[in-house]
């Protein structure tokens, strides 16, 4: 309780002090109805404005390093933070492990029952499998791992259409353009004409980690770095819970 009192009342210093100019946050797409309903929490409690650049981790860390105004960066994988870290675009210590997630299967609701599993992908009623692109969206680059560890790739690999992001491939299913598509679980709790067929699991699941930090040129660190803690509390782990994310950090 003395934690939180003392986050909230750091926030309220910060946004007397910075209140007009809005903290950018760029995060993976996947993240878009949580982190808005967070936001709101955020401001709540005392933060400043928030503004999100949602899109994919691999096209977001581009834009940082090619020198997009970023506060802080959410990544879909630990992959896509290192490009950032690499390149001098993160501050020294602020990388936190944040969240969890699962892949799943997803197709129509109207779809009939003939998908009950990644198996059964492989079947001939199943046409093309949307993911995201396995050379550089993380859920693409997670399907992969799974679908090769699971001796499925080489199988499916001439059904698949490659998205530019997660939501794309949830997209390609919602819109008829794929008959099933691996998504994370979450994707597919965000969306209402898509049902789960089935969720990754198991030892040849991959570990999905989606980290934050600061970004090395934000002009706004203090807020930057109370936004990422604020990301951690309570309230905030409670939020991404409910929207079927495995919380792993618990700020100090």
């Amino acid at each position: 309780m003395l934690r939180i009192l003392a986050l909230a009342a750091a926030l309220a210093l910060a946004a007397q002090g910075d209140s007009t100019a809005p903290l950018t946050v760029s995060a993976a797409i996947s993240l878009t109805e949580v982190l808005e309903e967070i936001a709101k929490e955020y401001r709540a409690a005392g933060g400043g404005p928030v503004v999100f650049n949602f899109g994919g981790s691999n096209t977001l860390a581009r834009q940082i390093i090619h020198g997009a105004p970023v506060d802080v960066f959410i990544s879909a994988d630990s992959a896509q933070m290192r490009v950032v870290e690499n390149g001098g675009m993160i501050v020294p210590g602020t990388i936190v492990p944040l969240l969890g997630n699962q892949l799943a299967v997803v197709v129509r609701k109207d779809r009939a029952g003939d998908v009950a599993s990644v198996a059964a992908l492989a079947a001939p009623s199943v046409r093309r499998v949307a993911i995201g692109d396995p050379e550089a969206v993380p859920a693409g680059v997670y399907a992969k791992q799974y679908l090769e560890r699971a001796g499925l790739w080489q199988t499916l690999q001439p059904k698949l259409v490659p998205a530019g992001s997660v939501r794309g491939a949830l997209t390609a299913v919602e819109n008829r353009a794929a008959d099933a598509a691996i998504v994370y679980v979450t994707d597919a709790r965000a969306s209402r004409d898509v049902r789960v067929v089935t969720v990754v699991t198991g030892p040849d699941a991959p570990l999905i980690v989606y980290p934050a930090a600061v970004v090395g040129s934000s002009r706004r660190r203090d807020r930057a770095m109370l936004f990422l803690k604020f990301l951690q509390t309570p309230r905030a782990r409670a939020i991404f819970e409910q929207h079927g994310f495995q919380p792993l950090a618990s700020g100090r």
